[in-house]
C-alpha cells in the first residue's frame, strides 16, 4: 500500500470531512484528531482517521453537514474558562470574540459559544443575533451569568473618567472587531456624541485579560472590561451596564457527554463558590432557556 493511501493530507482530511483546512490544523494541534509529521508536514493514518470519524460520528457531528468538533468558541469568560476545566469536559476552546465564535458555530465548527452581543432595538443581549443568524437551526440559548461592565482605569482615575464621555482624548485599548466588548464600546461611544477619533487607540486587546494589562501597564488611560479582572489586578473601575453571557449550544451535543459533564459541573456547590468570589457575577439565572429554535 502507498503512502498515499495510507495516509491523508491536510488538504485531503479537509476534503474527506467536508470543513476548511484551518479547522484540520486546529484539530491536529488540539490533539483531537489523530495525526503525525514527517518532513514537517502534517499526515493523518487513513485508518485511525476513519476509526475517529465512527467513533464521533453520533448527534451533532454526523447531523451537521461540515460535521461539529468537540470545540467550545466565542467570547472568552474568566468563570466560564475556570468551570471548562474544572468540569473534565475535555472541549478544547477558540475563544476570539461573540460574533467569531457564532459565525463559527453556525458555520459548524464547535458545539458550543459563549456570547455577550448587546442589541441597542431591545436593550437585550444575544437573542435576536442568535436568531438572525440560527434561527432555523436546533440550538438553544442558555443563560449563564449576569456581569459587571465598566471602565478600567488606573487606581485613583475613577473621578477623572467616570464616565464614557471623559474618553475624549485619553488613550483606549480596543478590542477585536468580533468582540461583544467592541460593539458595546463603539455603542456607548456613539450615545455619548462621541466618534471613533474622538479617542487614541492602542494596541488591539484580544482578551479580558490583556485589555486590564494595558491599564496596568500605563499602555493607555482605560479599557472597557469587566469588575472582575480589575479587581484581581487591583485596577480602578468604573461601571457602567450589566450584561448577560449566555451559551449557545448546539440542542443535540448538548446530550452528549461532554456538554453534560460541564452542566452537571454548573451544579456543584464548587462553581457555586467560584462564582460567589468573583466580583460582579450573578449566576442566579444559571440555565434559564433564552432561545431554543426550532
Amino acid at each position: 500500500m502507498s503512502l498515499t493511501t495510507e495516509f491523508l493530507t491536510t488538504r485531503e482530511l479537509a476534503a474527506l470531512l467536508h470543513i476548511k483546512e484551518r479547522k484540520v490544523y486546529e484539530l491536529a494541534a488540539s490533539g483531537a484528531i489523530p495525526c503525525s509529521r514527517a518532513t514537517g508536514k502534517l499526515l493523518f493514518p487513513r485508518q485511525e482517521v476513519e476509526a475517529w470519524v465512527a467513533r464521533h460520528s453520533s448527534g451533532t457531528a454526523a447531523d451537521h453537514p461540515k460535521g461539529r468538533g468537540n470545540v467550545f468558541l466565542g467570547s472568552y469568560d474568566p468563570l466560564l474558562e475556570w468551570s471548562l476545566r474544572a468540569s473534565g469536559a475535555e472541549l478544547a476552546t477558540f475563544l476570539d470574540g461573540s460574533l467569531d465564535g457564532l459565525e463559527r458555530f453556525a458555520d459548524g465548527e464547535g458545539v458550543a459559544a459563549g456570547l455577550h452581543v448587546y442589541e441597542p432595538r431591545t436593550d437585550g443581549w444575544n437573542v435576536d443575533t442568535v436568531r438572525a443568524r440560527c434561527g432555523e437551526a436546533p440550538v438553544v440559548l442558555l443563560e449563564f451569568a449576569w456581569r459587571e461592565r465598566g471602565l478600567i482605569v488606573n487606581g485613583g482615575d475613577e473621578a477623572a473618567i467616570g464616565e464614557v464621555a471623559a474618553l475624549r482624548g485619553r488613550r483606549v485599548a480596543p478590542r477585536q472587531e468580533a468582540a461583544g466588548t467592541q460593539v458595546l464600546l463603539r455603542h456607548l461611544m456613539a450615545r455619548a456624541g462621541m466618534e471613533e477619533a474622538d479617542v487614541t487607540w492602542g494596541d488591539t486587546a484580544r482578551t479580558e485579560s490583556d485589555a486590564a494589562l494595558a491599564v496596568l501597564e500605563g499602555k493607555v488611560d482605560a479599557a472597557l472590561g469587566l469588575r472582575a479582572i480589575a479587581d484581581q489586578l487591583r485596577l480602578g473601575f468604573v461601571p457602567l451596564v450589566r450584561e448577560r453571557f449566555d451559551i449557545l449550544v448546539d440542542r443535540k451535543a448538548w446530550f452528549d457527554p461532554p456538554l453534560q459533564r460541564l452542566r452537571a459541573f454548573l451544579e456543584t456547590d464548587a462553581f457555586r463558590a467560584r462564582a460567589a468570589e468573583m466580583a460582579g457575577y450573578d449566576v442566579g439565572g444559571l440555565g434559564r432557556v433564552c432561545f431554543n429554535g426550532p
